[in-house]
């Protein structure tokens, strides 16, 4: 596999934010590719068809999303960098074993482009109604981590951002964007390959016959040996001991759970990301992620012209919730507004860090962007 700059299609573009999504999974590394058309995500599967062959990848389609996301489990086993990309009907059935990849630890990045539900909804409009099914859609306790784009340029570069996390914490990764963001074509700057930031998973320094798959050091993540490099380990979704052998001791299960929680939880302040926007003097705070924030930023403008101390906190990562973040400005806030494309998710979210600071939710359902206007006219009225 090469790692040449002319593995990346450096320089200015305008192209679409699901384009966009493929070629950072191909800047981050990504080598491996399996996924099933589904509206509004598959142009990210038809660019990484056409790419991954380039720069000496995989691209299968596969005969569902269950099979997608077990094929892309196994080739990240195998030390590959592997992606899968779908919308809400997809992820509904991939989350079985979203569960085993927190569970065995496989790196993997998981695309949603958000469109309208539940069930087949409205394939062509979008939405925002995954948010909660990224964090909790599996069953049984485990932490998982969600980047929010806004702009193409982000659709590329959390993409990349992404991969470095889902390699570090050996964890799986969504990129929740937006039937909106995907197909929106606007300005796209790909840098040089060395100017790129990669993060490759800690390998094992210790021998074959003293490796243990799951024992860690104070980082709480363990190295990952690979299948067919000379370690034999093994792998399985029960609850398992350091050497990876099912055991239901329930101080085993309770060491387990924990680790996978807290190898998140106690590293959340280096995760989290969000952008401030015209906040310190701030008495209405808006709240937004992904295409929404663009409208929330607008009336941000509009509102300090007419007067309004009104700012944005702008989520870049949904998960883990910058709790901290939304209590600090609680402290100063009169009122929190929380524009989304769904029936009011992430505002539940806010409510639990704001105290007695009241929280407006604003939600819109015709699969259309909130406009600035609409914000804003829910700002002036609190």
């Amino acid at each position: 596999m090469s790692n040449n700059d002319k593995d990346v299609l450096t320089g200015e573009h305008f192209t679409m934010g699901d384009l966009a999504c493929a070629e950072g999974a191909i800047s981050a590394g990504c080598r491996f590719f399996a996924g099933y058309p589904i509206t509004p995500a598959t142009e990210i599967a038809e660019i990484m068809a056409k790419r991954l062959p380039m720069v000496g990848g995989k691209y299968i389609q596969m005969e569902d999303e269950i099979a997608s996301i077990i094929a892309a489990i196994g080739a990240s086993y195998t030390g590959v960098k592997a992606m899968t990309a779908t919308a809400g009907p997809g992820i509904s059935l991939m989350l079985e074993n979203i569960g085993l990849a927190a569970m065995v630890e496989a790196p993997l990045v998981i695309i949603n482009v958000m469109r309208c539900g539940p069930s087949t909804g409205s394939p062509t409009n979008a939405g925002q109604g995954d948010i909660m099914q990224a964090k909790w859609g599996s069953h049984g306790d485990y932490e998982i981590i969600a980047l929010a784009p806004s702009t193409v340029q982000e659709m590329y570069s959390l993409t990349i951002e992404a991969f470095n996390l889902s390699e570090e914490y050996r964890v799986p990764v969504f990129v929740l964007a937006d039937g909106i963001l995907g197909h929106m074509r606007e300005k796209l700057v790909i840098p040089k390959k060395s100017e790129i930031k990669i993060v490759n998973r800690k390998k094992p320094t210790c021998k074959p016959e003293e490796y243990k798959p799951f024992k860690v050091d104070e980082s709480l993540v363990p190295p990952m040996a690979t299948f067919g490099s000379g370690y034999r380990f093994y792998a399985t979704g029960l609850t398992h001991n350091e050497m990876g052998y099912p055991d239901n001791d329930p101080k085993v299960y309770e060491s387990l759970v924990k680790r996978l929680c807290d190898k998140i939880r106690k590293n959340a302040d280096k995760i989290i990301k969000y952008e401030e926007f015209m906040l310190d003097d701030a008495e209405i705070v808006l709240i937004a992620y992904g295409s929404t924030a663009r409208s929330a930023k607008r009336a941000v403008i509009d509102g300090r012209k007419k007067g309004i101390k009104v700012g944005l906190l702008r989520l870049i990562t949904i998960w883990p919730f910058p709790g901290k973040k939304v209590k600090e400005l609680s402290k100063t806030a009169k009122a929190f507004v929380v524009p989304e494309m769904n029936y009011g998710q992430i505002v539940r979210e806010v409510e639990r860090f704001t105290g007695t600071v009241p929280v407006i939710p604003f939600s819109k359902l015709t699969g259309n962007i909130p406009l600035p206007k609409e914000i804003l006219d829910v700002v002036m009225e609190v």
